[in-house]
């Protein structure tokens, strides 16, 4: 039978439930948001809508408008009417198996046949949820364990039991995958299954081993962050952000659900926790944790709770000498040293290592669902396995027995065979071995994936340097991949795009992918540090030609005679925003930061930004046609003149950076194959470029109307008098220059204003001094 799904039900408008009908409407999947009452419903939805998780800036929907797309409901006739339509039904209800099996026998009733159903539990049995079901309904039940928060968090962990079809799980593998973009990781029926297991058995061991080293709450965190290769949030962080009561359960239910394992004392809550949720204090959802922010004499505070007292205090800025050389050395570096940090981290490493070697067959087959499911559920660099591997298997195993450590059979016998590592690479092909059967396999990714490395190690590299790669990609298309530090433009990646182009314009090549992958940015910019070094120098005709050399790159790429697809995710901004749109199509990532943020170093877009914002807004209306261009030449001022920046795909869409034709790609891992398949596509169907676009624009009488705004602007003080100067030449820009009223002008009069706006900035002192101060803090400067 093959699965649809179309609509899905979501049991349950916690914040848990309202993450997931949230990200549904991300992957543009209808929902049904139930509750015990359409009062709680509707407020889930509505808390859906205005929450920021972690005190982010971005909202749990791509959108909020699309929170539309997410129905309230209740338990009654018109809910099971409505759960009839839905094709997938997840529950989100309370964590406990009463209350799991009176929400499992409503769904029995009402559910259509071949629907599927799972649970988002965090930890209970599945066997135990399906005691109430059918055959025909179990067949069609399973877990699916979604991170807080949802949209941000990888890692979905699916649990199948012996009873649900093989063709089931395959179905909610590739929607979990395609559709919502997360790294599925396959675990087994047994109590937090593999990323909660592992990672609060870590947290636990650091607990136990924190007052016999006399650590603080902050000296913990300081150590098991960065230093460590895990999240800023590190222990106790993360602990405020989960909820402390959260984090609580799921302790205790490894405790009471596994009695027979070997470390089960370390899974006994710690009084002074029991005490902190007795009080209530637990964590951001109530403004007291692990840490509390407040004020003292008017000033903004964190302070820490003392483990031993229960009162909170300011615990400094913690420094270590290990945690120092780990900056360089990394896990080996820390581990190594001989102070209490260096201690804490060993001890607890040693544990986790031993700890998660041990959970195999009985949590998971094999080491890379294990270190999938730290990397995408509690965000490490790298896994348990991969940190092993970096700390050097065999001399951390001598290192743990001289401590008369028991260190698992199957990790001794690999060492027997001569093999040192965990994980092998060959050829771009990366293998593990594999504990059960004792022999090296294969390490299996998505259908769906193509990644850079695999591709240029096993010999597909075609030519590089220092800013950027050419990687063949097979079937006649080639890529070009950035590695700049934050991918900044430099003139390494314009020689190497107009390479390809010209490599393209030969035949070379069927099309170009234009996308990078790992680090957080497609292309966060241009690199600045030589622009000011030239306009100090006062080289005026050397920046004219870097920007002229930029927007002429950029057009080749835009209305080259084969298709040019760019693949933006993560932060895309300024250059990178104008690399992004000057293509022939765009496949985007669903998390993209994207903006034309010039003006916060006093300078504006000239890499032909303007030009194709205002091209994007205008050039579809054909020459001819009487209309007033104000209204769409304001909206495009003000998306560059304040950098605003969208915060999502569907965002970068509205705000015109995407086309209405461009696509979406939810998973990370499957965007550069996915920009491929595309450009494959658009030779097959016989691509020929776009002819270039006129607009009409309204020169000084439409300026007039932008400067009165900036007059307001900066009578309010939101506006300095160098933002003045700024805005003053991008309303030139924007309105067209010196033209007669309504004029229709070409692309290339407005790359011509920007370059010449773009070199008269350059040489103004505050400007200047706006891009010195963003070089040394990397922040704009605020007057």
């Amino acid at each position: 039978m093959a699965y649809s799904i179309n609509k899905v039900a979501v049991l349950g408008a916690g914040v848990m439930g309202q993450g997931i009908a949230a990200h549904l409407a991300n992957a543009r999947i209808e929902s049904v948001l139930y509750d015990i009452n359409m009062e709680a419903a509707q407020a889930g939805l509505k808390n859906a809508v205005k929450l920021k998780p972690a005190g982010g800036n971005t909202s749990l929907f791509f959108k909020k408008s699309d929170a539309k797309m997410v129905t309230a409901a209740t338990y009654d006739d018109a809910g099971a009417k409505l759960l009839g339509e839905c094709d997938l039904i997840i529950e989100v209800v309370v964590e406990r198996m009463d209350i799991k099996h009176k929400v499992f026998s409503w769904v029995g009733e009402h559910r259509a046949k071949g629907s599927i159903v799972a649970s988002n539990t965090s930890g209970l049995s599945l066997a135990g949820m399906g005691e109430v079901m059918d055959e025909e309904m179990r067949s069609h039940f399973l877990v699916m364990h979604f991170f807080n928060p949802v949209r941000y968090m990888r890692l979905l962990e699916l649990v199948s039991g012996p009873e649900t079809l093989p063709e089931v799980t395959a179905a909610i593998t590739e929607f979990g995958e395609k559709k919502l973009g997360k790294g599925i990781v396959t675990c087994k029926d047994t109590p937090n299954f593999i990323a909660n297991r592992i990672g609060t058995y870590g947290i636990m061991s650091v607990l136990h081993h924190m007052p016999t080293i006399g650590l603080n709450i902050a000296e913990v965190d300081a150590i098991f962050g960065k230093p460590m290769g895990r999240p800023a949030s590190a222990v106790f962080r993360t602990g405020d952000l989960v909820g402390i009561d959260t984090l609580a359960h799921v302790i205790k239910t490894v405790y009471d659900s596994c009695p027979d394992d070997p470390e089960r004392d370390k899974f006994v809550v710690p009084a002074w926790v029991e005490k902190m949720v007795a009080e209530g204090d637990l964590g951001g959802k109530t403004g007291k944790g692990f840490y509390w922010k407040t004020k003292i004499d008017g000033k903004k505070a964190i302070l820490a709770r003392n483990v031993e007292t229960g009162e909170y205090e300011n615990q400094g800025r913690p420094k270590f000498a290990s945690v120092k050389a780990a900056k360089s050395g990394g896990l080996k570096a820390l581990v190594a040293g001989d102070d209490k940090a260096a201690k804490i981290a060993w001890l607890a490493t040693a544990d986790t290592l031993i700890y998660a070697a041990g959970r195999i067959p009985e949590i998971a087959d094999d080491i890379v669902n294990i270190d999938r499911g730290m990397r995408w559920g509690f965000g490490w660099k790298i896994g348990v396995f991969e940190s092993w591997d970096k700390l050097g298997v065999r001399s951390s195993v001598e290192r743990m027995k001289a401590e008369g450590r028991t260190v698992p059979a199957w990790v001794e016998a690999m060492l027997a065979t001569g093999r040192e590592t965990f994980y092998t690479r060959n050829n771009g092909v990366d293998s593990y071995w594999c504990a059960i059967e004792g022999v090296e396999k294969t390490v299996e990714g998505s259908s769906g994936w193509l990644i850079l490395k695999d591709v240029k190690d096993a010999g597909g590299l075609v030519a590089k340097n220092v800013g950027a790669d050419l990687i063949d990609l097979g079937d006649g298309v080639l890529n070009l991949s950035f590695h700049t530090k934050m991918n900044a433009l430099d003139a390494d990646i314009f020689e190497l795009y107009n390479q390809a182009l010209d490599e393209l314009e030969e035949g070379k090549w069927e099309a170009l992918v234009v996308g990078s992958q790992g680090g957080p940015a497609f292309c966060a910019g241009a690199n600045i540090f030589m622009l000011v070094m030239l306009a100090m120098q006062q080289e005026w005709g050397q920046i004219e030609e870097m920007v002229g050399g930029m927007q002429t790159v950029l057009k080749r790429a835009q209305y080259n005679k084969r298709p040019v697809v760019t693949a933006p995710r993560g932060l895309t901004l300024g250059g990178g925003l104008e690399v992004a749109m000057q293509s022939s199509a765009c496949q985007a990532g669903g998390e993209l930061y994207a903006g034309l943020v010039e003006v916060g170093v006093g300078l504006i877009p000239a890499g032909g930004g303007c030009k194709e914002v205002l091209a994007r807004s205008l050039g579809n209306i054909p020459e001819g046609v009487e209309y007033d261009p104000n209204p769409f030449v304001q909206q495009a001022f003000k998306n560059i003149g304040l950098a605003q920046v969208a915060t999502s795909c569907e965002e970068a869409r509205a705000m015109g950076y995407l086309r209405p034709h461009d696509r979406i790609t939810m998973d990370e891992d499957a965007l550069i194959q996915d920009a491929k398949d595309l450009a494959l596509g658009m030779v097959k169907a016989g691509y020929a470029p776009p002819k270039e676009r006129t607009f009409m624009l309204p020169g000084p009488s439409g300026r007039s109307a932008i400067e009165l705004f900036l007059y307001q602007m900066h009578q309010g003080g939101f506006a300095t008098d160098h933002d003045m100067v700024v805005s003053g030449k991008l309303a030139h820009i924007m309105t067209g220059g010196d033209i007669p009223t309504n004029t229709w002008v070409t692309e290339q009069h407005v790359l011509d204003l920007e370059r010449e706006a773009f070199l008269s900035l350059c040489g103004e002192t505050g400007t200047q001094m706006r891009i010195q101060h963003f070089l040394q803090t990397g922040k704009p400067l605020r007057n």
